[in-house]
């Protein structure tokens, strides 16, 4: 019963102490096809309800970095018989920077003069895509997109921010379909 106790404690202090916590994924653990839905929620979502969405994200080896392609199909409005469908794809290759775990991507450009620029980080399991652009009103706009592997395969958090004040989240599960 000590053994147990004492156990207990060596747990209890790693798990509050930090020393439990998971080195970072590599970037190799989250190539693959992956594929799946969720829901878009923004300040209004309470009075006009929230739009399902379908997902397709294909991350992959590009030279000494990787590149993440990703596709949304965006159903809101319509009718059940002939909903209204949007889809949105994009693609950013990510090159290694000197900073360790850190990439920048390949197109990044000077977002003051009207470019975007774009970087990515692993924390534990969970890859972080950020986009930022200046707006011509002088505002900054950021996109974060949090791919966090799972068992199951893959749970993906949109956020858009402006000026600090988020104004969509998107919440979703993926499979993982091809390597």
């Amino acid at each position: 019963m000590r053994r147990l106790h004492l156990r207990l404690a060596v747990c209890l202090a790693l798990l509050f102490t930090g020393g439990a916590h998971a080195a970072d994924l590599d970037i190799k653990a989250f190539y693959g096809e992956f594929r799946g839905g969720g829901v878009a929620e923004n300040a209004d979502s309470v009075y006009f309800g929230v739009t399902a969405r379908d997902f397709d994200v294909v991350i992959a080896p590009d030279g000494n970095g990787f590149k993440v392609t990703w596709t949304s199909v965006i159903r809101s409005g319509g009718t059940p018989g002939n909903p209204d469908v949007r889809r949105k794809s994009a693609a950013l290759v990510f090159e290694p920077t000197a900073r360790a775990g850190i990439w920048r991507a390949r197109n990044s450009a000077d977002p003051v003069t009207g470019g975007q620029v774009g970087w990515a980080h692993i924390r534990n399991n969970t890859l972080s895509v950020y986009l930022m652009v200046v707006r011509d009103d002088g505002r900054y706009e950021l996109q974060q997109y949090d791919r966090t592997i799972m068992p199951t395969g893959m749970e993906l958090v949109f956020t858009r921010l402006r000026n600090g004040e988020e104004v969509r989240t998107v919440k979703g599960r993926l499979v993982k379909v091809a390597n």
